[in-house]
Parts: structure tokens; sequence; C-alpha cells
């Protein structure tokens, strides 16, 4: 199984790899007051890919922490229950 994760990762690596080298046109990002940025077209989908990415992990990242309080709670309460019991 090892084996077979390494030969998808370097696949994997490949075909970005091939991405990058075929989309190394610099491209121009315009922003407001003037601000532009020149940079490749595969830098920048990566960036744009690893700022969604970013973004959606800050997005969970509340529910994942009420989530965690709540179970906390309903263990604690759980244990009350069981040493009441005994």
């Amino acid at each position: 199984m090892r084996y077979l994760l390494a030969a998808l990762g370097f696949f994997l690596f490949l075909v970005a790899l091939g991405f990058a080298l075929k989309n190394a046109e610099p491209i121009t990002l315009r922003y407001y007051l003037g601000f532009a940025w020149q940079a490749p077209l595969s830098l920048t989908l990566l960036v744009a890919f690893t700022a969604g990415v970013l973004a959606g992990l800050i997005a969970c990242f509340s529910l994942l922490v009420s989530q965690r309080r709540r179970l906390v709670g309903l263990q604690h309460e759980l244990d009350a229950l069981q040493a009441g019991r005994h």
C-alpha cells in the first residue's frame, strides 16, 4: 500500500510539474490604486488555491472548537452519570 501511495504521489507531482511548465507565461493582476503584480499563471493559481484552502479552514475552525467543547461537556456529564450509578 505504501508503494501505491508513493507512486500516486509521484504521478501527481509530475502532473503538477507539467502544468507549471506549460503555464509559465507571466500574467499581470491589477489591483486598486494602480497596484499590479506580475507572476506566472501556475504560481498565481497556486496562491489562489492556497488562499481558498486557508479561508475554508478558518471558516471551519470555529465550528470545530464549538463541537469539541460540546463533546467535552457531554463526556463530563456521562462520567457524572456513570459515577452516580455505581
